[in-house]
């Protein structure tokens, strides 16, 4: 895992905005600095990651309700809506954008606004991506945390041929939607090509497209499944197909 977080830069930024608001009339509510928390999927499933970022924000001095506020945005897995949930943002004119939910999260972000700080968390190359400059450097208002997930599909692979000796093909399941399928299936063909595996590939967006893949690969005689890092897929976890 790579970071390139500028905690001085994301403490300073919420710090002033907080000192700002407090200069405001006598007698007024000072106006609590907002976060915006931008995310593909449903709150309800990112009930984990919100309670741990909450946590750390926590650790920096900050406490939701007392000295800042946070306000959600979701797609409701509906990742054509995020451009305009981003640009609401925006509009609210919110300190800082949160980008849950992978790719298309922090795409949405980064064309909506290129000066409000924007801290995302992808498991691709963000310099790749056109996120970030580069990863000592990120420049501009994007920042945060790289899972370089897509450069385990060669391992992952491997590991699965040496699991079940007897595998003659692979299906490979992508979704179109999270803004890299190519990346994905062109890391998946590379390894394919330099193992000489056999491997299928197969595109799905949606609970029913999960199953049409499934049915499609059992009609191709695919003997495993590798999953590529969607958080779509990890949404759809406990479908059965």
């Amino acid at each position: 895992m790579r970071i390139c977080l500028r905690r001085r830069e994301f403490i300073a930024g919420l710090g002033g905005a907080a000192a700002v608001q407090s200069l405001g009339a006598y007698g007024q509510a000072p106006k609590l600095p907002v976060i915006g928390f931008l995310s593909d999927g449903p709150p309800r499933l990112l009930a984990t990651y919100i309670a741990a970022f909450r946590d750390g924000i926590v650790a920096l001095g900050y406490v939701e309700g007392r000295n800042m506020a946070i306000t959600y945005r979701s797609a409701q897995g509906n990742s054509d809506q995020l451009g305009t949930l981003a640009d609401d943002l925006v509009r609210s004119q919110v300190q800082l954008i949160v980008a849950s939910g992978g790719v298309v999260s922090a795409k949405a972000a980064t064309k909506a606004t290129a000066s409000i700080p924007i801290l995302f968390v992808s498991g691709f190359d963000p310099v790749d991506l056109g996120l970030v400059a580069s990863l000592n450097k990120p420049g501009g208002n994007a920042t945060g945390v790289s899972l370089f997930s897509t450069e385990l599909v060669p391992k992952r692979l491997e590991l699965l041929y040496a699991l079940g000796p007897r595998i003659q093909k692979v299906g490979v399941l992508l979704n179109p939607a999270s803004g890299t399928p190519d990346i994905e299936a062109r890391e998946a063909l590379a390894v394919a090509r330099l193992k000489g595996y056999q491997i299928a590939l197969f595109e799905a967006s949606t609970a029913s497209g999960i199953d049409a893949a499934f049915i499609l690969a059992a009609e191709q005689h695919v003997s495993a499944f590798l999953i590529t890092g969607s958080p779509f897929f990890s949404r759809q976890r406990a479908q059965r197909s």
